[in-house]
């Protein structure tokens, strides 16, 4: 049995198709207040492994008052990730205090074992089950379904996308999508941009080019819609209908062009709200990796603005 697909420390695929991966530490949830938030897991989807881990902020005096909601989707390359990981805990925990918002963070399956659009229907039963529970989980009664903001990095950037045009075209769904923000997001296509042509962007290339060889369905390619954003049929009517945006990207991520390319794909569609923001010097997920730097506290508190505004 050989390996037929790696990323080094954190997936290998065998050639009977079997997936290994390799998590980093994982911290418990603390349904005691620890850092100015409480956390702990919950079960969307019992029938699909779909869980998720909520965030909830100190809020001094009677709680009496509503918070907007942060549904976020982990990245991953659509083939590892996960909520539960160091990184994402303590980001997610800290953006919920400075925000002062209450945060679900979604586990979905993945790929290549759940190929998309998997991933995209279980990110978007998170929504259902925000407004099946608001009413019964304890740790949502303050929450307020009319001001909802999805966010997500890298591929998770990448299913924002997909689940705001599902949340857009039912219009039976309470939750209100006020926003979007995409870290650092996940796109591709057949035709490669001008950095991907670039020497030196080979082994860049390669590692892209296999997470999607990993995640889209098979017999597709990279103008699958879930990769190539320009292939997806969205009306005019429903571009002048899609939340405010903000796309922020990081100077030193090889991805920075596609996330660029999305906001200004946007803009040319006439969106309302569209912003693009460059962390300089950066590199990918830095916010993952480095969730106590300087740079990821200015990014926390840029979020936070946006959603104050929206």
């Amino acid at each position: 049995m050989s390996i037929v697909a790696e990323a080094p420390n954190y997936l290998q695929v065998f050639s009977d198709g079997s997936v290994k991966r390799f998590a980093p530490e994982i911290p418990p949830t603390s349904e005691e207040s620890s850092s100015g938030y409480k956390s702990k897991d919950v079960i969307i989807d019992l029938s699909k492994a779909i869980t998720g881990r909520i965030f909830l902020p100190d809020i001094p005096g009677p709680c009496t008052s509503s918070l907007p909601v942060l549904v976020y989707f982990h990245g991953g390359g659509f083939c590892i990730g996960s909520t539960t990981w160091l990184g994402y805990h303590h980001f997610l925990g800290d953006f919920a205090v400075v925000s002062h918002s209450i945060v679900l963070s979604v586990d979905y399956r993945l790929a290549p074992e759940h190929r998309l659009p998997i991933a995209y229907d279980d990110c978007y039963s998170s929504l259902e089950w925000l407004c099946s529970q608001v009413s019964n989980e304890p740790w949502l009664k303050q929450a307020d379904i009319s001001r909802v903001f999805l966010s997500g990095d890298s591929a998770g950037g990448n299913i924002v996308h997909q689940v705001a045009i599902k949340a857009m075209r039912n219009e039976t769904l309470r939750v209100k999508v006020k926003g979007l923000l995409l870290i650092h997001p996940f796109f591709g296509s057949e035709e490669r941009t001008e950095k991907e042509r670039a020497d030196g962007a080979t082994g860049y290339v390669a590692m892209n080019d296999m997470f999607w060889k990993l995640s889209i369905p098979d017999g597709s390619n990279r103008d699958y819609f879930g990769c190539n954003f320009k292939k997806q049929e969205v009306s005019e009517a429903e571009w002048r209908e899609f939340p405010a945006v903000t796309v922020y990207v990081a100077g030193l991520d090889f991805l920075k062009e596609r996330g660029v390319m999305y906001a200004e794909f946007l803009q040319r569609k006439e969106v309302k709200r569209v912003k693009l923001v460059e962390t300089e010097n950066k590199s990918h997920v830095f916010h993952v990796f480095h969730p106590k730097s300087e740079a990821t506290c200015s990014l926390q508190q840029q979020m936070s603005e946006f959603m104050k505004n929206n």
